[in-house]
């Protein structure tokens, strides 16, 4: 689960405009002026975060099958309790 919200969490996040860094001043060698740090993370639809549970949900069953073939039954089958919970999250038509 901490993984599949960091995914959501990180779609939400801006892009990153690098300031040019100024030579420094008194308080920070090589800092940057006139930006703020904060800024609005971006807005996710519904569709948006049943895509991104949707992919959590196909990289865990990819998973379980590499580690079914691998004769690793246990992460498997953790692999797949994982995908069954956030499947859970999805509307039933998918």
């Amino acid at each position: 689960m901490r993984s599949a919200l960091a995914a959501i969490e990180n779609a939400e996040a801006v892009e990153v405009i690098t300031a040019r860094p100024v030579a420094g001043n008194e308080y920070i060698a090589g800092a940057t002026s006139g930006h703020a740090a904060d800024v609005e993370r971006r807005a996710l639809t519904d569709a948006d975060v049943r895509g991104l549970v949707q992919s959590q949900v196909d990289q865990r069953s990819t998973a379980v099958r590499e580690y079914e073939k691998l004769r690793r039954q246990d992460v498997a089958d953790r692999l797949r309790a994982k995908a069954d919970v956030l499947r859970g999250y999805l509307p039933s038509s998918q």
